[in-house]
This record gives C-alpha cells, sequence and structure tokens, in this order.
C-alpha cells in the first residue's frame, strides 16, 4: 500500500497495519449485545417516564412499536455509544455497570439529536422506515428530542455523586460540540466553498464529540481521573471522524437498501462533506468543472427536480478529482490515531483489545459494506 499525499499536504497512508485485519464479529456482536442488554431496560423506564404522547412517540422512534402502537422488533441502533460506554468503566478498573448511567445518557442525547437531524433535513426514512415527524409530525419530533435531552441529565445528576456532576460535565460539553456540528452542516450547505479543515470541524463536532463523550462517560463514572478520560475522548473523537468519512462516502454512493436513504443523499441536501470539499480543494479540470456545478446548483430553482443523471455526473466528477479517495484515505488515518491513543491509557490488556476491536468494527466492517456497494477505495487504496 502506498503512500498518498491528502489535500492538506500531509501524508495520509494508515499508520496501523491492523486496520486491514477484520474485527472479531462474534466478540463484537457480544460487546454490542452486552451494551443493549445492560442499557435497554434503563432507557425504556426512562422513556415510560415521559409524558403521553411522548412516551409513545419515544418508543416509536427507539423501533419498540410501530405506526399502529404494536409492539415491533424495529432497528434501534447498533448500541455502539452504550458498548463503548460500558468499555470505558472497565478501562478504569471498574464493573461495566457502572457505566449503565452514562451509557443510557449518551444514548439518549444521540436519539435527540437524531429527531431534530431528521427534522432539519428532511430525511424522511430512518433505520428503514418513516421517521417521527413524517408520522407523527414536526412538533412531536422536536418535543420528544427535547424531552429526552432532559432525561439524560436527569439520570446522571439523580445518582448525586460527584463522579455523576463530572459525567454530567462532559456529557453538556459534548451537547454543546454536538449542536455546533449540526449549524455548521446546515451553514455549510449555503455556502460555495467549504474548506476540508471547517468540515473536519463540523464533523469531529457533529459525529466525534458524542463518541468520545461515550467512551469516558463510563471511566468517569468508574472513578477514573480526567487525564485517563481525556485519552479515551481522544480515542472516541478520533473513530468519529473515521466512521463519518466512511458515512460522508455512503452518503453519495451507497446503496439506498443498506441507507435507508435515497440514492446521492448528500448531493440531494446539498451537503459539504469529505468527498466534495475535498474534491473542490484538489485543483484541476474535474474540480474547477464541479465547482461550477455546484455553485450554480445553489442558485438554481429547478434543484429538488434534478435527474438521477444528474446527480450521478457529480458524483462523478467529485470522484475524478480525488475527493472520493481521499476520503477513503481520511478514514484510515483517523482510524490508525484513535488506535494510537489507547496505547496512553493504563488499562486492562483485554480491554484495550475489546475497544481496537469494537473501532475496527464500527470502521473496517462499514468500509466492507461500502465496498460492497461500490465504495471499493475505502479498503483498497
Amino acid at each position: 500500500m502506498s503512500s498518498t499525499t491528502g489535500t492538506r499536504g500531509e501524508s495520509v497512508t494508515p499508520a496501523n497495519p491492523a486496520y486491514d485485519t477484520v474485527a472479531d464479529t462474534a466478540d463484537v456482536t457480544a460487546l454490542l449485545e452486552r451494551g443493549r442488554a445492560l442499557s435497554a431496560p434503563v432507557l425504556r423506564a426512562a422513556v415510560d417516564r415521559l409524558a403521553p404522547p411522548m412516551d409513545t412517540v419515544a418508543a416509536y422512534h427507539f423501533g419498540w412499536i410501530d405506526a399502529e402502537g404494536r409492539p415491533s422488533d424495529g432497528d434501534g441502533g447498533k448500541a455502539v455509544r452504550p458498548a463503548l460506554a460500558l468499555l470505558s468503566a472497565e478501562a478504569a478498573g471498574a464493573p461495566a455497570e457502572a457505566g449503565i448511567p452514562g451509557a443510557v445518557a449518551v444514548e439518549l442525547v444521540h436519539n435527540f439529536s437524531l429527531l431534530h437531524d431528521d427534522l432539519m433535513d428532511g430525511d424522511e426514512q430512518r433505520r428503514h422506515r418513516d421517521t417521527v415527524w413524517k408520522v407523527h409530525g414536526p412538533a412531536q419530533a422536536i418535543l420528544v428530542g427535547d424531552a429526552l435531552f432532559a432525561l439524560a441529565y436527569d439520570l446522571l445528576l439523580e445518582l448525586g455523586t460527584v463522579e455523576a456532576g463530572r459525567a454530567a460535565r462532559r456529557l453538556t460539553t459534548a451537547t454543546r460540540k454536538l449542536i455546533d456540528g449540526q449549524a455548521q452542516d446546515i451553514s455549510y450547505e449555503h455556502r460555495e466553498r467549504v474548506t476540508v479543515e471547517e468540515c473536519l470541524e463540523m464533523e469531529g463536532n457533529k459525529t466525534g464529540a458524542l463518541l468520545a463523550c461515550a467512551v469516558s462517560i463510563g471511566a468517569v463514572l468508574g472513578g477514573a481521573d480526567d487525564r485517563t478520560a481525556d485519552t479515551l475522548e481522544a480515542y472516541g473523537y478520533h473513530l468519529g471522524l473515521a466512521f463519518q468519512a466512511v458515512d460522508d462516502l455512503l452518503g453519495i454512493w451507497g446503496d439506498p437498501e443498506s441507507t435507508g436513504k435515497q440514492t446521492w443523499s448528500d448531493l440531494r441536501q446539498r451537503k459539504k462533506s469529505l468527498p466534495v470539499v475535498a474534491a473542490l480543494a484538489a485543483g484541476g479540470e474535474a474540480s474547477e468543472r464541479l465547482g461550477e456545478l455546484l455553485a450554480a446548483d445553489a442558485k438554481s430553482n429547478d434543484f429538488d427536480s434534478f435527474s438521477e443523471e444528474e446527480f450521478a455526473a457529480r458524483a462523478a466528477l467529485i470522484e475524478e478529482a480525488g475527493g472520493r479517495g481521499w476520503t477513503a484515505q481520511e478514514a484510515r488515518r483517523q482510524h490508525a490515531i484513535a488506535i494510537e491513543a489507547l496505547h496512553a491509557v493504563d488499562m486492562p490488556h483485554r480491554v484495550r483489545e475489546q475497544l481496537t476491536e469494537l473501532a475496527d468494527f464500527v470502521v473496517v466492517r462499514k468500509s466492507q459494506i461500502a465496498r460492497h456497494q461500490g465504495v471499493e477505495a475505502v479498503v483498497e487504496q
């Protein structure tokens, strides 16, 4: 695998050869199942505290019931954040159970953001079914999101411990960054140019901050000092950036049957995701032509009626300009930085292995899905 130079001039060859190994799926599945099993009862109990009809709307969002209120086993997500919170408690030498309040609090904040983001972005599908605002209306999506946000802090502060206060402070910081990231994402849709640095900052806020909190909050509840928690946050932050880089590739080239979104989803929303900004920064004929098209798109009154061929042409220019390949390499680079951060924390060897396996699963397995959908650059460059 040869070295490649990124748009900022740095080498983006992955520093960690383990990136090319596939995580033990059975082990990772067990970690995710443990996270879900330990956090689900507390999460359900928290949602049951909501006033009607918010409790029902939230239950629909989490996949526990269908649109008619009948019990459902809908996809409630992979429970990556709960799994990270429980592992972080063990990284601090505490039992996994010490991280449960943090796991649930982070999951509540994450879902608060999904409810609001779906409405703001106009997304009609999440996890292969209609979004809350589509089924129950925009007002309920806003109210339930707000309610989940408040519940997250109730769960932590009800513990009444010094550690819970420290955990709540970290969750507050992460939530503010998450909101900043969403605001940046929306504002960038209306700008002709966004730099790679600005895009990485936005994605670090929108995706990296809450993953960083997930992998430190359990450790804080387990009694870890700030240095340990900060180092674990670095792992989660860069893991979030790696995850988002792959997600950006799927946002343009992903198969709707797997992503649950429209073809060329991010292009339809004028998102300045990493492949787009990297292509615009690359220079050359394809980059210039792409810039001209996107500038015209921003002023077009007919954008919503563009054909599949028009979006495909823009995607082809992004790839020709190098945006697709650069983003794949950036995913590798961020993954390597995340794994390297783990070496600075004194933790049980097995916990370090599990955090590494989970990172490989989140990024590498997602990359393999991307490859099967034609996004081969993620794992083959």
